[in-house]
């Protein structure tokens, strides 16, 4: 084996470990708020890892792989964010001990 496969199958299995935490997260967490950001933390560098690796171990992959990879970067958070930003404004809110809202607070000093 050579370099390049190692650190391949050393990323793919440090990436399917992070979309296995990932997954686990998604199932555990309480409310739609910490399953996402369960959701898109685990897997936006689980699925980097685990494609960049695949694109270590086939050297002729690699340049698609890295677009792939910077496309998730992009991709993932901005996602994450708009559907929460969704779920909030049609009432969705998140589980707290006190429940307060601060977003809905910040906006009516806004209009004030």
């Amino acid at each position: 084996m050579n370099i390049m496969t190692i650190i391949g199958m050393a990323l793919t299995t440090q990436g399917a470990l992070f979309l296995l935490l990932g997954a686990i997260g998604i199932v555990r967490m309480p409310d739609m708020y910490t399953r996402m950001q369960a959701g898109t933390k685990a897997t936006t560098l689980g699925a980097m890892s685990f494609i960049l690796g695949i694109g270590f171990m086939e050297p002729a992959w690699l340049l698609k792989t890295i677009l792939i990879v910077v496309f998730i970067a992009l991709s993932n958070p901005i996602s994450s964010h708009a559907l929460a930003r969704a779920a909030h404004r049609s009432g969705i809110f998140p589980l707290s001990r006190e429940n307060i809202d601060l977003y809905k607070r910040d906006n009516q000093e806004d209009k004030s």
